[in-house]
């Protein structure tokens, strides 16, 4: 049985987490003739296609992903025996974290919080839209991803959706404005509010609530960003339809106040997975502790 060329191995782990050939070319000092040569050498090896070419980005077929999985625990191995026998300390584990751009801060750090200031731990997070955090994770280049509302499943994107919190709702805004309004209906009919867009699950929710109510509350502003929402709130712009956990340290410093609770309404963040042979550790860890632990 012929070896297996571990330069060839460095080469694609290289284009597989940069998704390019002419910025790994450009990365590694070398023609991107040559590095596409090393590339097509392992997949000969190999007996299967790599790479699939969808516009101008490279994209891993499965027997890609695979490879990649492998490369990446092959060279962490070897990062861990430099250390080891340099005796640099202890070696740093990665952990891959995506985050939907409106997700709540304060969820994100309590997510984050037993990994964050680890010796042992070097965490990289990355915000953005769903879209293309889940093309990443689908590409093993995220190990997580945490968002507000869960994706589709299907079997060309195997992902695994955990829910890990769940926080009702409430309406919040100044002890100015809503002193002497207990009553959530009157509150609704004298003050403007501050509500997430219409394709939030949040928002279709409450619009079902003061349907019920019977109320037409005056619309100060449709927000996707919760630390916006936040912001608005604290300038008197309205009362905000937020969980707690956005509002949490203004809460404890008495700027807001929780005006009235809107019942049956929550807002549930996930952390999604996808299908991998060598999952990362640390996501397992994480995803093991009780819900209360992440707010």
């Amino acid at each position: 049985m012929r070896e297996l060329n571990y330069n060839h191995l460095y080469y694609f782990r290289a284009v597989a987490h940069e998704g390019s050939l002419t910025r790994s070319a450009r990365r590694l000092h070398l023609s991107q003739s040559a590095l596409s040569v090393q590339i097509r050498k392992l997949e000969e090896r190999l007996g299967h296609a790599l790479f699939e070419r969808r516009g101008r980005r490279l994209h891993l077929t499965e027997a890609g992903r695979i490879a990649l999985d492998h490369a990446d625990a092959i060279f962490a191995s070897g990062e861990d025996l430099v250390a080891t026998l340099n005796e640099t300390g202890v070696s740093r584990r990665v952990l891959r974290v995506g985050a939907l751009a409106t997700l709540s801060r304060n969820f994100q750090i309590g997510f984050l919080r037993p990994v964050l200031g680890r010796e042992d731990v070097e965490v990289i997070l990355r915000s953005g839209g769903s879209a293309e955090l889940f093309q990443a994770l689908a590409s093993l280049q995220l190990d997580v991803v945490l968002v507000n509302q869960a994706p589709a499943r299907d079997a060309l994107t195997p992902f695994i959706t955990h829910r890990v919190a769940q926080q009702r709702l409430s309406l919040v805004g100044s002890a100015a404005e809503v002193a002497g309004d207990a009553d959530l209906a009157t509150l609704l009919a004298r003050h403007p509010v501050i509500v997430p867009t219409p394709e939030n699950n949040v928002r279709m929710a409450f619009d079902a609530l003061v349907d019920r109510l019977g109320v037409r509350p005056q619309i100060a502003a449709e927000v996707d960003d919760m630390a916006m929402i936040r912001l608005l709130a604290r300038e008197g712009s309205g009362l905000a339809v937020v969980p707690p956990i956005v509002i949490k340290d203004e809460l404890d410093a008495g700027h807001l106040v929780e005006a009235a609770q809107l019942p049956d309404l929550a807002e549930t963040f996930y952390a999604v997975t996808v299908e991998r042979r060598f999952p990362n550790p640390l996501v397992h860890e994480l995803l093991s502790r009780d819900e209360q632990d992440f707010l």
